[in-house]
């Protein structure tokens, strides 16, 4: 500072008959001085904080570098990953063509198994309700048999009844004795 004010004041005292070489019109003495002035104190100012800005800018060199070998390895691994889902994605058609034929083959052999199975299970209420026919046939012969003899009985008790008098009755009676006393003996 004490430089620049002293070569401020010195541009002062400068003889007239200099005056046309210090002040040519573009090319005055004072815009040379003040780029002295920047330059000198440009140079401190390096001098002074230049190594941490140096340093700082080093190492923030580094950084980026590292930020971009760590993108390139990431765009490298998102390649690949990409990669791997456009084949996924490419053998997703077949797979799904795969799909569909075992669906298919899968649906005919369960359509056929149903149909097995109904087959079966008509065969088997056939031979069921066959049983049960003739089951229900037995019992309605042992019901018609039963129910003939019970008539049977009961007409033949009423033809005895009418046609069986009390002198019938009485030589049926000592017929019967006789032959009991006979088997006794």
């Amino acid at each position: 500072m004490f430089l620049l004010l002293t070569i401020l004041s010195l541009l002062h005292w400068i003889p007239d008959s200099l005056d046309p070489w210090v002040n040519y019109p573009g090319l005055e003495l004072w815009k040379f001085v003040n780029l002295l002035v920047f330059v000198a104190c440009a140079l401190y100012l390096h001098r002074r904080f230049g190594r941490p800005i140096r340093e700082a800018l080093r190492s923030r060199g580094e950084r980026i570098k590292h930020d971009l070998a760590r993108a390139q390895e990431e765009r490298d691994q998102a390649l690949a990953k990409l990669a791997e889902v456009e084949t996924w994605f490419g053998d997703l058609d077949a797979e799904v063509t795969a799909i569909k034929e075992r669906a298919k083959l899968e649906g005919e052999a369960e359509r056929e198994r149903i149909k097995l199975a109904t087959e079966e299970e008509i065969a088997r209420i056939r031979e069921q309700a066959k049983r049960e026919i003739e089951s229900a046939g037995k019992a309605a012969r042992h019901e018609l048999r039963r129910f003939a003899a019970t008539e049977s009985v009961r007409l033949a008790e009423e033809i005895l009844r009418t046609e069986i008098g009390p002198d019938d009755d009485a030589r049926l009676t000592s017929k019967s004795v006789q032959e009991l006393g006979r088997i006794s003996a």
